[in-house]
């Protein structure tokens, strides 16, 4: 069974190109919701402000996905993979549904009439894989369905190759389109380029790690 999978290399240099020129690749000073420091991130929001650039990532994730892969329904967790999920269903002719939680219990859970169909061959869609807990807590949406999970895709992996191995992702092909492996840093022992600069925590929500 195919558990990881790994981009193209003119492809991911294609993408991280994109992801320069669209300004999701930040530099700066930025607190993550870890509480760590680090002088770059990544907010993959200011990729889709430029359809034709979201298009075009989803082309090539769909060109990289084999094809007993495809899927026919692709999942997503709000609010960050929303857009990457539209995207991906789009280029797949299949339907795009998103997942929100729960105010009360913090679960994910499906509104707004969506529902997976028993047997369908789900594709869950996260922009930025950081730990990849969101992502995750889609999977019993899936299996409460009775469907199956085939896939996991992302744009970007910042796990530094820790979702490639986590046991919580039960050996479901995982495909990023990049990687992207940030340096971070304590509060007490920030290098000089980082301690004269104000700190801001970016994300999109708030102590979001993006």
């Amino acid at each position: 069974m195919i558990e990881n999978l790994e981009p193209d290399a003119l492809l991911e240099q294609r993408v991280l190109a994109i992801l320069e020129s669209t300004g999701a690749l930040k530099s700066g000073h930025f607190i993550l919701s870890s509480g760590l420091h680090s002088d770059q991130y990544c907010q993959c929001a200011a990729l889709f402000e430029h359809p034709g650039y979201g298009a075009e990532v989803a082309d090539l994730f769909a060109a990289q996905l084999p094809r007993e892969l495809h899927p026919e329904i692709v999942l997503a967790p709000a609010l960050g993979g929303i857009l990457w999920g539209y995207e991906l269903a789009r280029v797949f002719g299949v339907r795009s549904v998103f997942a929100e939680r729960d105010p009360s219990t913090r679960r994910f859970v499906l509104r707004r009439g969506f529902a997976i169909p028993p047997g369908a061959r789900v594709l869950l869609a996260e922009d930025v894989i950081t730990t990849g807990g969101s992502v995750l807590e889609l999977l019993p949406l899936v299996t409460e369905a009775k469907a199956q999970p085939i896939a996991i895709g992302a744009v970007v992996d910042r796990s530094k190759g820790g979702f490639q191995h986590a046991e919580a992702r039960r050996g479901i092909p995982f495909l990023a389109l990049c990687r992207l492996n940030f340096m971070t840093y304590s509060s007490d022992a920030l290098p000089k380029h980082l301690a004269g600069i104000p700190a801001t925590k970016p994300g999109s929500k708030p102590g979001a790690d993006r």
